[in-house]
């Protein structure tokens, strides 16, 4: 249970860095550049992967779009924190798994059983409840709709490494590598964007909150890995432990270190989200 504990305190942590380092005026797109630097050397460190591009077409595919969208998403993270708060941006990234039920309910004909289908539908409410915003809120909050895109972008990537983990080409740690150094470019052509077209400065700065993002990033992975291994008769405590921790503790976070506002809808849906994990993680048990 120690791991499922590291891992949920990194990453609850890198919302909380990516939230000081907006605090500080700091640039996002430098931060995250730095952040895959971090994660890489750490993994090449800890785990020595060798590596190995000879996969095929489709392996190749989803690695692509891992290399694309974790950057990405790490862009939307970064705002959504800065405009609606950590509890909810949290909420949303742990919702996430609504995309991934929807795909193999949908794409992958999934059997749904009443504990998971009961667990699908109150996650869908929890997701509307979450998100509601009073109309005569501030300017900053009309950009609400950083949320519903992080939800659905680590909805993707989720179901992108499960497919990549069906295909079973490669192992983890050597998909991480190719993925890690292709995310750093993509991550290094925003930053030489943001300095040729905002402005920006480089700054050391920068680097240090993107070794703070980096190691947290990469132990998060580690250490839920770690979780799988450890409790690989028991998938669903490691699934409940992380979605459940996270949330909690994003939350507590948000509201009592942020002072985050969050109106009664959006605590019903705080509550639902838990309740959804619960109904889903039971299913899988039975």
């Amino acid at each position: 249970m120690h791991f499922i504990l590291i891992s949920i305190i990194c990453s609850v942590f890198v919302g909380v860095a990516l939230k000081f380092a907006k605090k500080s005026e700091l640039s996002t797109f430098q931060i995250i550049s730095w952040n895959y630097v971090f994660a890489l050397t750490s993994l090449i460190l800890f785990y020595k992967p060798e590596f190995k591009t000879s996969c095929g077409i489709e392996t190749r595919l989803i690695i692509s779009g891992l290399i694309i969208l974790l950057p990405t998403i790490f862009v939307f993270q970064a705002k959504a924190i800065h405009f609606s708060g950590i509890v909810k941006t949290d909420i949303a990234q742990r919702l996430s798994l609504f995309i991934s039920i929807c795909y193999s309910l949908f794409i992958a004909k999934e059997t749904f059983d009443l504990y998971k289908s009961i667990g699908f539908l109150i996650a869908l409410i929890a997701i509307l409840l979450t998100f509601y915003r009073k109309e005569n809120q501030d300017i900053e909050n009309k950009k609400w709709y950083f949320l519903p895109l992080v939800l659905i972008g680590f909805g993707i990537i989720d179901i992108l490494f499960k497919k990549v983990a069906m295909i079973g080409e490669l192992t983890f740690t050597e998909i991480l590598l190719l993925v890690f150094i292709g995310a750093f470019v993509i991550a290094s052509l925003f930053s030489l964007n943001q300095i040729y077209q905002k402005k920006e400065h480089l700054s050391i700065h920068n680097m240090y909150w993107g070794a703070v993002v980096g190691i947290l990033n990469f132990c998060n992975i580690s250490f839920y890995i770690k979780a799988h291994q450890a409790l690989s008769s028991n998938p669903s405590t490691v699934f409940i432990g992380m979605n459940m921790g996270v949330i909690l503790s994003g939350s507590l976070i948000g509201i009592f270190y942020f002072k985050e506002k969050l109106t009664k809808l959006n605590y019903l849906g705080l509550t639902l989200a838990l309740i959804s994990i619960v109904f889903i993680a039971y299913s899988q048990i039975n």
